[in-house]
């Protein structure tokens, strides 16, 4: 029966070498599609048998009769299972994921029945979570490194003060362009952090450079800011004008690395106007009280 009408392949599989290419290839043999098409050209299938010298038909040796059975049966991890495909057409990933986990949250389950969302819904999530974890560590790794080189605990916190506005910057840019956030988008992101940090740092690391030299802590950071304006307007005005063809997606393929360009020149436009001002005055608010409790001793 198997042979008849799903080939010897699986049962008895046969190979035939090419003797000129040395290329093996499955022989296999089976009735033609057309030959078995109604019950009665099943029971007339002969079967033969080595002692048998006559072969007799099927509808001789088996009775048949009609049952509703699935036409496939799928299993994940020995467990049985029902899938059902969805396949966005525009959507992005996350919005019908939260829609099908709504229609999931008000679906009265039968008992011993479990809904579990696979595919690339899995990818998305641990793609995020990496990212997510990947941006703490690094930004934890940048604070270390600055304690390290400036000998202080507050400079370094105060120059990361310029990594919120510029998420926000990130996030704001993204919803007014319509674009999702996705792992182009969370690269751009990570790339506006280092972009932002080397900005606050050239205003932070001459401040305390004219504070050493004996400049009252404003007077260094109204001279840092304003010295240090031009560097960190021209390498951000840079960046922003080189990724504006890829932000707007012009050419062809070029559409996959959008949400990457629109991520650091959000980013940017929010954090080079926040920094020249959140930085100086932070680095003010904190190294004057140190200067009055110098003088005051």
């Amino acid at each position: 029966m198997i042979t008849a009408l799903t080939s010897n392949a699986m049962i008895a599989p046969n190979y035939w070498v090419d003797p000129k290419s040395g290329n093996p290839y499955l022989l296999t043999v089976q009735y033609p599609e057309e030959t078995v098409k109604t019950m009665a050209d099943l029971r007339q299938i002969p079967l033969r048998g080595p002692k048998i010298q006559q072969p007799t038909f099927l509808d001789s040796v088996v009775t048949m009769i009609h049952i509703s059975a699935p036409t496939e049966v799928d299993h994940y991890q020995l467990a049985r299972v029902m899938d059902v495909y969805v396949a966005p057409k525009k959507e992005d990933l996350g919005t019908i994921t939260g829609q099908i986990e709504e229609i999931i949250r008000k679906t009265q389950l039968p008992e011993g029945v479990r809904v579990k969302l696979r595919g690339s819904v899995q990818g998305m999530r641990a793609s995020f979570k990496s990212f997510g974890i990947g941006l703490i560590l690094s930004v934890v790794l940048v604070y270390l490194i600055l304690v390290a080189q400036f000998a202080s605990w507050t400079d370094p916190f105060i120059i990361l003060l310029a990594v919120p506005p510029g998420l926000a910057g990130v996030l704001l840019f993204l919803l007014v362009t319509n674009t999702t956030l996705n792992v182009m988008s969370l690269m751009g992101l990570v790339m506006m952090v280092g972009i932002v940090v080397s900005n606050s740092i050239l205003i932070v690391e001459f401040a305390r450079h004219l504070h050493k030299e004996g400049k009252s802590v404003k007077e260094a950071v109204a001279t840092a800011s304003r010295q240090r304006l031009r560097p960190v307007l021209m390498t951000s005005l840079a960046t922003l004008l080189g990724l504006i063809p890829l932000a707007l997606g012009i050419e062809a393929g070029s559409e996959a690395y959008a949400p990457l360009a629109r991520a650091i020149i959000g980013g940017l436009l929010v954090s080079v106007v926040v920094t020249v001002y959140l930085v100086p005055a932070a680095y003010l608010l904190v190294h004057r009280k140190e200067e009055s409790a110098e003088v005051t001793a």
